[in-house]
């Protein structure tokens, strides 16, 4: 496999492409006889910008082709997806089209490196792709990461992420927490445990940073009991207020009380932890 980039446009992903479009081998096809690309890796293109396409291409039509290849049935999708389903919304007949025959595996890494060069792809939608290249197809991740001008670090980076519990790949799909937030909950061995952390970050809105600090205490087995040192008995709404204080900073809090005065102690382990919690104090 040759190695491409991902900023040299079509060309460099097909090769001839480029050639055939500047050549005018461009054909309309029937809109009606074209089927999705069953290797795309992005599950869901609608939301405002998608709308936006869909009225420019009512008022403009498609200015730049889609890529094709033939079927029994008609043509189906390789790159351009998005500009597809958007003409089919827009009530289109028919679309400018760049014919290749190419196999599944090109079909494939092509719809997933076009979606890389426009970052279209959330970190699972990245993760399950990747996955199906090596499964499917024998790719290496050297191999991957030559295709998408990547490293093959970070292609088995984010393979990792498939490791998580489902409720937590949901959370990244849908943008509510990130790949460094994955992969710092990786770090934790015990699923029930990670699934507890998991809610605590989502719930306190915790950062990439702060989640880490989150998993080293864990791994220290600090637990909420021994947060409080006080003397005399336990009071159970301080205690309650210190292990949220923990959740919020990322660190260990006592709350230390004498009669109705007290402090509150929040410890950190380093300069930067230090400057990040006064960040968090500020703010």
């Amino acid at each position: 496999m040759n190695k491409r980039g991902l900023g040299r446009g079509l060309g460099a992903l097909i090769p001839g492409a480029d050639v055939e479009r500047q050549s005018g081998m461009v054909q309309d096809l029937d809109v009606s006889l074209i089927s999705p690309n069953p290797y795309q890796p992005r599950h869901d293109i609608t939301g405002p910008e998608f709308d936006e396409l869909v009225a420019s291409i009512r008022r403009h039509g498609v200015l730049q082709p889609v890529v094709a290849r033939p079927t029994e049935s008609g043509f189906q999708i390789i790159a351009g997806e998005r500009r597809f389903k958007a003409a089919q919304a827009a009530g289109l007949a028919t679309i400018p089209a760049v014919v290749r025959d190419i196999s599944d595996r090109e079909a494939l890494e092509v719809a997933l490196i076009e979606n890389l060069r426009r970052e279209d792809l959330n970190p699972m939608e990245r993760a399950r792709a990747y996955l199906r290249l090596g499964e499917e197809f024998g790719l290496t991740q050297e191999e991957i990461a030559d295709a998408i001008g990547g490293s093959r670090s970070s292609i088995a980076n984010t393979v990792r992420l498939l490791d998580l519990p489902d409720e937590v790949q949901q959370a990244i799909d849908h943008g509510r927490l990130s790949e460094g937030h994955g992969r710092a909950l990786l770090s934790v061995s015990d699923p029930k445990r990670l699934l507890d952390l998991w809610a605590h970050v989502e719930k306190r809105g915790l950062s990439v940073r702060e989640t880490e600090v989150l998993v080293k205490a864990a791994a220290r087995n600090v637990s909420r009991e021994t947060i409080v040192r006080k003397p005399g008995a336990k009071d159970p709404v301080l205690a309650d207020l210190a292990a949220r204080l923990q959740e919020r900073f990322a660190t260990n809090v006592s709350i230390l009380t004498k009669g109705k005065k007290g402090v509150i102690q929040i410890n950190y382990y380093s300069a930067e932890d230090l400057e990040r919690l006064i960040d968090l104090l500020l703010r």
